[in-house]
C-alpha cells in the first residue's frame, strides 16, 4: 500500500492512502476565465425559490458580467432572469414575494433598483422605488429604512473653476489658486483624505461642507407617499422596524451630537499623538436607540463603550439583538436587549470566534454565521440558555446565506478547496443538504483539484496555528516536490477552507503550497488577532517558520527548493523573510512594504500603523526603524519578483521601487512588473486580462527557480 504524509499538531505522521488515479489535468490561469461566482443567496418568502448572482468574465471584453438567476429550492435546472447584455447584482424579495428586486444601472434611466413580477407570468424588468431596502413589519405592510433629505446645490452662483478638473480646483479656504485656470492641470489639496484605494484621488470640497444627516423614513409597502419621521442634526443608523409596527430602533452617536461635530472629533483625533491613556481608552461611539414608528422622541437602550450594529428584533418585538465590540482589541459579542429597557444580556459569553451576520427566526433562537479560524459556519444560538449549536460547518467557506420567512428553508454559497462556488439548500435546522446548482461541474470533470491537507502545530508561547498544506498536480508518493510558502495580508485577514485561484494556479505547476494563519490572522478570537501589536515579524515570523520547518521535513518535500510569496502585509513578511534567511530560493513580494517610515507617509490608511506600532514614526522611530526590512535590505540574496499596481493607494509604488533599487545594487536577480489602471485589489477584482498575466508570472517565476526549464511547460503555462 502506498504511504502519504500528514503533519498533525507539529508531529509527522505517515497514513496509508492509495494512489492518485484518473486525476483530471492541471488548472491554468487560462482556466481562471471560466470561473464563475456566487453570491447573495436570497430565498423567496415562502421558501420555494433562491435568487442568486452569477458573475462571469467576458475574456474578450476584458470584463466581468453580473446577472440574476433564480432556482427551486426543492431543485431543477437554474434560470437566467436577467438580461445578459445588463449588469445586475444583489437581489431582494418584496415582503409578499410578488417582486424580486435588484440593483442594476441601465441606459436611459437613473433608477439603481429594479423588479421582475414573480407572482404572474410577466415581461422585462422595471424600474422600482417604492420598496427601499429597509427593513418590514411582520405583515410585510411597511418599510423603514433610512437615508438622506433631498437638497440640490444652488445653481445660481457661478464657479470660476467649473471647467477644471475636480482635483485641480482649489479646494474651499485654499489660500492659492490658478492664475489661468485653463493652464492648470494638477492636483491641489489642503487635507487628509485626499485619496483612497479604489476610489482614487478624491477632490476638496468647493465649499463649505453642508451636513445632510441621514434621517428615518418610513412607507406603505403598497405604494404612497414615503414619510420623514426624523429632523435632526446625527445621522441614523441600522434603522429597523418591529415586526409589529410600532417601533423603531437605530444607532446613532452616543450623545447624539451633530455629525459636524462627530466627524471635528475623529479628525482631531486623526491628527493626535498617541497617548496610552487615551488611546487604548475603551469609547462609547454609538449606542441603540427607539421611536415610536409615528415619530417622537428617541429613548435609548444601551449606554455601553463600543459601537453597536446588526439590530434584529425577536419575532415577539420584546427584545432586540445586536453586535458590539466593547472596545477596538476586544471581540465582536453578540448581546440581547430588552425594547422596554434594561441590562443588555452577552449570550457568547467567552466564546472563542465572532459574528460575522445574524437573523432572529421565528422559532425564537438566533441565526449566526461565524468564521472558526480558517472555515465557516452556521449556528443556531439560544438568546435565553446562551446554547451554541454548529448546524452547517465542514471544511469550507460560507460567503452568503439567507432563510425564507419562517426560517425553515436555508440557503447559502459554498466553497472548499477542490470545490469553487455552489448553491445548497438545507432545513433551517442545518439538515438535508442538497447542492440546487453546478455551474463548475464540467470544468471540474477536466481538472484535478488538488486537496489540502490541514494541520495544526504549537508554536511560541504554546500557541495553536491552524495551517494547510495543498499537494502539488500530479503528486505520486515516494517523489519530492518544490514548495511554495503563501504568507496571506492585512495583518488579519486569513487563509482557509476555500477555493482559490493563486494556490491552484502554483499546485497546478506541480509544486507544493503551503499556507498558515499566523497569529495576527483573523478568525480566531480578538486575543489572537491583536497579540501582534507593535512585533510585527516577531513571534508571527517564528510562527511562519515553524510551519515551513514542518513541511520541510516532510520526505515528500524538496527543502532545497521552496519559494516563499504574500501580498501588502504577506509583501511586507517576504520581503522581511528575505532578509533573516536564505533558505528560499525564490521570492515574490506582491503590494508589499520595505519601509515603514515611507509607508506611513504614502498610505490612505496611515491610522494602520499608528493604532499597531503605538504611534506615528516620529513617536516610535525605533519600532518603525527596526520593523523596516529596507535597513536590513543589505541582507538578501533571494531572486525576487515584485509585483505592483500603479494606483494602489494601499501600499503606493514607493515601496517597491526602494526594494528594487536596492536589489539591484547589490545584484541579487530582482523583475519588477507594474501593473496599470489597477489598485491594491489587482488580484482580487483588477481587469482580468491583468489579473490572468500576474497568474502566469507567479507561475512562471516559481517554475523557473524551484522546478527548472521543464517545470514551466509541465503544468500548462
Amino acid at each position: 500500500m502506498h504511504r502519504r504524509w500528514l503533519v498533525l499538531s507539529g508531529v509527522v505522521t505517515a497514513v496509508g492512502a492509495a494512489p492518485l488515479a484518473g486525476q483530471g489535468r492541471a488548472f491554468t490561469p487560462q482556466d481562471w476565465y471560466r470561473m464563475a461566482t456566487l453570491s447573495t443567496p436570497a430565498v423567496s418568502p415562502d421558501g420555494r425559490w433562491v435568487a442568486f448572482t452569477v458573475t462571469t468574465v467576458k475574456e474578450s471584453e476584458n470584463k466581468r458580467h453580473s446577472e440574476i438567476w433564480m432556482v427551486g429550492a426543492a431543485g431543477g435546472d437554474p434560470i437566467r432572469l436577467t438580461s445578459p447584455s445588463l449588469e445586475s447584482a444583489g437581489p431582494r424579495w418584496s415582503p409578499d414575494g410578488a417582486l424580486l428586486l435588484f440593483s442594476s444601472s441601465r441606459p436611459g434611466s437613473k433608477a439603481r433598483t429594479w423588479a421582475l413580477r414573480m407572482d404572474r407570468p410577466a415581461g422585462e424588468a422595471f424600474e422600482v422605488d417604492s420598496i427601499p431596502d429597509g427593513t418590514f413589519t411582520r405583515d410585510g405592510q411597511v418599510v423603514a429604512w433610512a437615508d438622506t433629505a433631498a437638497w440640490k446645490r444652488d445653481s445660481t452662483t457661478k464657479d470660476p473653476f467649473e471647467k477644471m478638473a475636480p482635483m485641480a480646483r482649489p479646494p474651499h479656504q485654499a489660500i492659492t489658486k490658478p492664475l489661468d485656470p485653463a493652464r492648470f492641470d494638477g492636483r491641489h489639496i489642503t487635507d487628509l483624505g485626499y485619496k483612497f484605494n479604489g476610489r482614487g484621488f478624491i477632490p476638496g470640497p468647493r465649499e463649505a461642507r453642508r451636513w445632510n444627516p441621514a434621517q428615518v423614513w418610513t412607507r406603505p409597502v403598497a405604494g404612497g407617499a414615503k414619510r420623514q419621521l426624523t429632523n435632526t442634526a446625527y445621522s441614523h443608523r441600522d434603522v429597523t422596524i418591529s415586526p409589529d409596527g410600532r417601533w423603531i430602533a437605530f444607532v446613532a452617536d452616543a450623545q447624539l451630537r451633530p455629525d459636524s461635530v462627530v466627524q471635528a472629533e475623529r479628525d482631531s483625533l486623526q491628527r493626535a499623538a498617541y497617548d496610552p491613556k487615551l488611546s487604548e481608552a475603551p469609547r462609547n461611539d454609538a449606542d441603540i436607540f427607539l421611536i415610536p414608528a409615528t415619530g417622537g422622541e428617541p429613548r435609548r437602550l444601551t449606554t455601553a463603550s463600543g459601537a453597536e450594529g446588526g439590530l434584529d428584533w425577536s419575532p415577539d418585538g420584546t427584545r432586540l439583538a445586536y453586535v458590539s465590540q466593547l472596545s477596538r482589541t476586544s471581540s465582536q459579542r453578540l448581546f440581547v436587549v430588552p425594547a422596554a429597557g434594561g441590562a443588555p444580556v452577552n449570550v457568547l459569553g467567552t466564546w472563542t470566534y465572532e459574528p460575522n451576520w445574524l437573523r432572529w427566526l421565528p422559532s425564537g433562537e438566533i441565526m449566526m454565521g461565524a468564521s472558526i479560524g480558517g472555515r465557516d459556519a452556521i449556528h443556531l444560538v439560544n438568546p435565553d440558555t446562551k446554547a451554541i449549536k454548529e448546524i452547517v460547518g465542514g471544511r469550507r467557506r460560507l460567503p452568503g446565506a439567507s432563510t425564507d420567512q419562517a426560517g425553515q428553508v436555508l440557503a447559502y454559497v459554498g466553497t472548499g478547496v477542490t470545490t469553487p462556488w455552489e448553491l445548497y439548500v438545507a432545513r433551517g435546522d442545518g439538515t438535508g443538504e442538497r447542492k440546487l446548482t453546478s455551474f463548475h461541474d464540467k470544468l471540474s470533470q477536466e481538472i484535478g483539484w488538488p486537496e489540502a491537507e490541514r494541520f495544526t502545530y504549537k508554536s511560541v508561547g504554546g500557541l495553536e496555528i491552524e495551517a494547510w498544506l495543498q499537494r502539488p498536480h500530479g503528486y505520486q508518493p515516494g517523489k519530492k516536490y518544490p514548495l511554495v510558502f503563501y504568507i496571506h495580508g492585512g495583518p488579519h485577514a486569513a487563509y482557509g477552507e476555500n477555493w482559490f485561484d493563486e494556490f491552484h494556479n502554483i499546485s497546478g505547476a506541480g509544486m507544493w503550497v503551503l499556507f498558515t494563519n499566523p497569529r495576527g490572522s483573523g478568525g480566531y478570537g480578538a486575543a489572537f488577532t491583536y497579540s501582534t501589536r507593535g512585533r510585527w515579524g516577531l513571534e508571527d515570523y517564528q510562527d511562519l517558520m515553524k510551519a515551513v520547518d514542518l513541511a520541510a521535513a516532510r520526505p515528500d518535500v524538496d527543502s532545497t527548493r521552496m519559494g516563499v510569496t504574500g501580498g501588502s502585509y504577506g509583501g511586507f513578511m517576504t520581503a522581511w523573510i528575505t532578509t533573516k534567511t536564505h533558505r528560499f530560493k525564490a521570492a515574490q513580494a506582491d503590494r508589499m512594504i520595505s519601509n515603514w517610515w515611507s509607508w506611513w507617509g504614502y498610505s490612505d490608511v496611515p491610522g494602520l500603523t499608528e493604532f499597531e506600532f503605538y504611534g506615528m514614526p516620529w513617536e516610535r522611530p525605533a519600532l518603525y526603524d527596526s520593523l523596516s526590512p529596507i535597513r536590513h535590505v543589505n541582507k538578501v540574496r533571494t531572486p525576487t519578483l515584485i509585483v505592483q499596481s500603479e494606483e494602489d493607494h494601499r501600499t503606493p509604488m514607493g515601496d517597491a521601487e526602494q526594494w528594487f533599487q536596492a536589489l539591484q545594487k547589490l545584484k541579487v536577480p530582482v523583475e519588477f512588473v507594474r501593473y496599470p489602471r489597477s489598485t491594491h485589489d489587482l488580484s482580487r477584482t483588477g481587469e482580468p486580462w491583468l489579473l490572468v498575466d500576474r497568474l502566469g508570472r507567479l507561475r512562471q517565476w516559481f517554475s523557473h527557480w524551484l522546478v527548472g526549464s521543464g517545470g514551466t511547460t509541465a503544468g500548462g503555462r
